[in-house]
């Protein structure tokens, strides 16, 4: 899959206006320590003699020049090294062991870094991402050893214009922005949500051949309302509860109006922001800025290029997907993301209105089947919420079971952010499916979140079925022979980042 990412990347690289090649030569005004102490500029032993006496260097430095080819065969050795030794841990222990080794890699040297992800990017999108980023996050704060990006705070009211060009480089092109109050599905964490950005934006220079010079990862820190996180002695963050109304979007606006200032031509990426502020600022920012939000539009767009593999998987024309029955568990940002996204997809292929395309979805959230029934029925998913008249034998609230059964729907789709939602009852319902090919998505994050394991997927559910998830999952060894439809859903999944990006980046 990988693969495809670089290649898709590749086929990018000549149509859009983001520069993608890091410079040669270039001048550098500082000398000596500073240089070392630099990770844009710093190449450890690898200076050569001549580059030592230009820079003030020579005795800074062991005498032995070690060339980039060999420190690339060391910090490998050493990351193997570590891997084995680490193999009888806790799954935690030693993925944030390896997530140690990576960052104090990135932290001293980012060429040879970006070179090392870039080259084992499988092994090591799980260690600087998901599933392992939920976990450095959770502990960011005594992990901390050294600032990577800008954090803008309450506290910065009113100097924000003047804070943005402290950030050294020069040019922008991709800004990813948290709040820190939904990561992942761990919920609000505050100034330690930093770890999304960074490591979002380390997979995009990997998979998609972004100049790491031109990143920017930002943290939005407007308090918390974790109470533990207050408590804690260690916490980096603001002490004090979360800006709620008017006073939130005050300073959201300065930071919007600050980066746009400096870097017009900038995308602005919103990251794991909580379901109210999610769809607030989307709407607000829009048609003014170059910005998206990642859990409405992003995961929307990657989970409807699955949704149309499916329907290949199943050995029908894409002209079906229009039949298709699909069950939405959860009704957060991303849940009606992907709803709306879907929606929208089924109502241009009939060629009828939204309402219409409506009767294929059911959407579930914490209370049950979402309908028209509910009292208090929140707005965003009202569109949603089904005419108590059109589901003989099922009632507002009906359970998940309930809902499969009764519905026998081709697709299950998982946002929940409840780990084991799917469980065994649930899975073997889908057995019943109208399809003969029934899809499972469990695409919450982190692992612990997912609905349910690939391997409980195909022990309960079968093993003629499709299944996607958020995070990665060992592989599942299967005498049903499915690397077909797993090709043409990754070929559906790069084929939409790639018009995703060229959307984007060719603003």
């Amino acid at each position: 899959m990988w693969n495809f990412a670089r290649i898709a990347a590749s086929s990018l690289r000549g149509s859009r206006r983001l520069s993608t090649a890091i410079p040669g030569p270039c001048i550098v005004h500082k000398r000596g320590a500073d240089i070392l102490h630099d990770p844009w500029f710093n190449k450890d032993t690898g200076f050569p003699y001549t580059e030592r006496d230009r820079l003030g260097l020579r005795g800074l430095l062991p005498p032995r020049v070690i060339s980039f080819e060999q420190q690339y065969d060391r910090f490998m050795q050493s990351y193997r090294s570590l891997e084995k030794n680490t193999r009888n841990e806790p799954e935690g222990v030693s993925s944030l062991s390896k997530w140690r080794i990576l960052n104090r890699l990135h932290d001293r040297n980012e060429t040879l870094y970006y070179r090392v992800l870039i080259d084992n990017i499988k092994d090591f999108a799980p260690i600087i991402y998901t599933p392992t980023v939920g976990l450095v996050c959770q502990n960011y704060s005594g992990l901390f050893r050294r600032p990577r990006g800008m954090y803008f705070s309450a506290k910065d009211k009113g100097e924000m214009m003047s804070m943005i060009y402290n950030w050294p480089a020069e040019k922008v092109d991709m800004i990813v922005l948290t709040d820190g109050s939904r990561i992942l599905g761990l919920g609000d964490l505050g100034v330690q949500g930093i770890g999304i950005p960074i490591g979002k934006l380390d997979m995009y220079v990997a998979a998609a051949g972004i100049n790491p010079q031109r990143i920017l990862p930002v943290m939005l820190d407007v308090g918390t309302n974790n109470q533990k996180l207050l408590e804690d002695r260690l916490y980096l963050g603001l002490r004090q509860p979360r800006l709620e109304g008017e006073e939130y979007l005050e300073i959201v606006d300065e930071f919007m109006e600050a980066v746009f200032t400096r870097w017009p031509k900038a995308i602005v990426q919103f990251e794991d922001f909580q379901f109210k502020w999610a769809f607030e600022t989307l709407q607000r920012y829009r048609t003014k800025f170059c910005m998206f939000n990642d859990d409405i539009q992003g995961t929307a767009g990657v989970a409807l290029a699955g949704l149309l593999g499916t329907v290949r998987a199943q050995g029908r024309p894409l002209t079906d997907f229009v039949k298709q029955k699909i069950v939405v568990v959860g009704a957060g940002s991303a849940g009606l993301g992907v709803l709306k996204q879907a929606v929208q997809a089924v109502s241009r292929m009939a060629g009828n209105s939204e309402a219409a395309a409506n009767s294929q979805f059911y959407l579930l959230d914490k209370d049950g089947l979402v309908t028209k029934a509910r009292k208090n029925l929140d707005p965003a998913a009202a569109p949603f919420a089904k005419d108590p008249g059109e589901i003989d034998g099922l009632a507002e609230g009906a359970n998940l079971l309930e809902v499969v059964r009764k519905v026998r729907p081709h697709v299950l789709l998982g946002l929940s952010g409840v780990g084991g939602i799917f469980n065994e009852e649930v899975l073997k319902a889908t057995r019943e499916s109208d399809s003969p090919k029934p899809a499972i998505f469990a695409m919450s994050n982190p692992t612990n979140n997912a609905e349910c394991s690939a391997a409980d997927a195909f022990e309960h559910a079968g093993e003629n079925i499709v299944f996607a998830s958020g995070s990665p999952f060992a592989n599942v060894d299967l005498e049903l022979v499915w690397e077909p439809f797993f090709l043409v859903l990754v070929l559906s999944l790069m084929e939409c980042y790639r018009q995703l990006l060229s959307a984007l980046l060719l603003i």
